[in-house]
């Protein structure tokens, strides 16, 4: 790292034991010396689709939170929560973490299962609004997929569960593998809409669900695995009907890029909100 801040950054990749798989972020326990184009810097300097920067740990597992991609400011970025919550429970301790991020209140529990520490984040509460028409026809335009090329069984939406995704449903794997798209035309949709990914899905069973997640307002083509996606599309699901609201859906995510993760997917009957968890590791 260049010499323009003093703060430690630490990297970790989250929703995979494999450093090798997984969305890497870049960490930063102790921010509060770094101001905002510093966090900025730091961001683009590492390249990673976000780096989480936290500040004022109140003595009772709180942080102030903050998330930025090479390129701006994200409300809400779950991989870099999971990454940071399992680098504070690597310092600290597993148990219970409370982050306020500028999407709302997260909890975050880390928990020692096996040899791996996991983190489950508890997204704040979610909604899905109907999609235009005519936006999903320039979003299947950019994405150069016919509309015979989507799921009827999956209708686009857009999801929010501290940030806005557009949810496209791919009728085959082969159609989801095949991701060749219009990087500006699909970024000027995403900030016409004030998406911050979009959610391409394939179900292959019940609960079975491959993802990906292009990212141009980022700067970065693909997101290798989106727990903030993850938690817009477990909501996406349970509104529409398909899956029960006591649900755990297996998204995986990053095997087409060659960092494959896994995110998990938990509801519960009588709350609205969606939990994500998954694994994460130091990287280097």
């Amino acid at each position: 790292m260049s010499t323009h801040h003093s703060a430690e950054v630490l990297r970790y990749t989250a929703f995979s034991a494999d450093p090798d798989g997984g969305n890497p972020a870049g960490v930063v326990l102790d921010a509060s010396g770094l101001d905002d184009p510093e966090m900025l810097a730091i961001a683009a300097e590492l390249g990673y689709s976000e780096s989480v920067f936290l500040t004022a740990p109140d003595g009772r597992g709180g942080h102030t939170v903050r998330y930025f991609s090479p390129k701006a400011e994200v409300p809400f970025c779950g991989h870099a929560t999971v990454a940071a919550a399992i680098a504070l429970a690597e310092r600290d301790g597993p148990g219970d973490l409370v982050f306020s991020t500028p999407a709302g209140t997260v909890p975050v529990t880390v928990a020692r299962e096996g040899g791996e520490l996991r983190a489950t984040l508890t997204s704040v509460e979610p909604h899905t609004t109907d999609a235009a028409p005519e936006d999903v026809a320039e979003a299947l335009a950019a994405l150069d997929w016919p509309a015979a090329g989507l799921d009827p069984a999956l209708p686009p939406r857009i999801a929010y569960a501290g940030a806005r995704h557009l949810v496209l449903a791919a009728a085959s794997r082969e159609r989801l593998a095949d991701l060749s798209y219009d990087f500006a035309r699909l970024e000027a949709l995403m900030h016409r809409l004030d998406l911050t990914t979009v959610q391409l899905v394939w179900r292959e069973s019940g609960t079975v669900f491959h993802v990906r997640d292009p990212f141009p307002v980022g700067g970065v083509v693909e997101d290798p695995a989106t727990g903030a996606a993850a938690a817009a599309f477990g909501a996406y699901a349970r509104e529409l009907g398909l899956v029960p609201d006591d649900a755990v859906l297996t998204l995986h995510q990053g095997a087409d890029m060659g960092r494959p993760g896994t995110l998990t997917v938990g509801m519960r009957p009588g709350d609205a909100r969606i939990r994500v968890s998954g694994t994460g590791t130091r990287i280097g």
